[in-house]
């Protein structure tokens, strides 16, 4: 696995990769910044964030990941004397790598902008909070690197973008969060940020503020990011180079 691993962050060394892992926070950031600042800057910067800039940003590193692969047909891949399905799971390690990275950086930098501007959101909330973002964004990966390779960069980033916006109304009318995974990262953020999708704060009597669902959501959410993983990677192994 960790040759897999290794050879997948060796494929981005010339790639956007590792310049998203920085610029999808500090843009965010930056945002905020000019364009609230002040008390808004926390729970606007974690709204942007999780809502938009961060699916976006994750469903073109994943693009960017299998693009290299895909314009060879995958044969140098599936010519290997290696399972395919362990190649693919390098991939998504790989990119969850990628994506705990990019969530220290922000929350790096949601930190500074507090002391900066005032700390609406508390550090441990904050911390809780981009735990919650990074396990619920899991299950992402392993979809989005699948509707790269079979449907390519455009398809695959405007379909994952749909899916969150999507997500985003299905909250709006009391959905079922549990069953949309697209809606748990929404969900959880309320008893932890305080913040609701559309950017208003959660109102102080109302029921999801309640902590309850976030152990059923962290598991929700792992458990879609392994059955994803899992077909994904049988569908993988079935290819065969053209």
């Amino acid at each position: 696995m960790l040759p897999c691993i290794k050879a997948e962050r060796l494929k981005w060394t010339r790639t956007f990769i590792p310049k998203l892992a920085w610029i999808g926070p500090v843009v965010t950031l930056l945002l905020c910044f000019f364009l609230m600042g002040g008390r808004y800057f926390q729970g606007g910067a974690y709204n942007w964030w999780y809502t938009m800039l961060l699916p976006g940003a994750l469903t073109l590193t994943c693009s960017l990941a299998v693009q290299k692969d895909a314009k060879m047909k995958y044969r140098g891949l599936l010519a290997l004397p290696v399972d395919p399905k362990m190649l693919w799971a390098g991939k998504i390690v790989a990119c969850a790598e990628w994506l705990l990275v990019v969530t220290l950086i922000f929350l790096a930098g949601i930190t500074s902008g507090g002391m900066l501007f005032g700390n609406t959101i508390p550090l441990l909330n904050s911390i809780v909070g981009s735990f919650l973002i990074f396990v619920t964004f899991l299950w992402q990966i392993p979809l989005c690197l699948f509707l790269a390779a079979s449907c390519g960069l455009f398809a695959a980033t405007l379909l994952n973008m749909a899916g969150n916006i999507a997500g985003v109304v299905v909250f709006g009318a009391g959905g079922i969060w549990n069953i949309v995974p697209y809606t748990i990262t929404f969900r959880l953020m309320c008893p932890v940020l305080y913040v609701l999708p559309n950017g208003l704060p959660v109102p102080g009597d109302s029921p999801l503020r309640s902590t309850e669902m976030i152990l059923p959501g962290v598991m929700i959410s792992l458990a879609w990011f392994g059955v994803l993983s899992v077909l994904t990677a049988l569908w993988f192994r079935k290819r065969e180079a053209k």
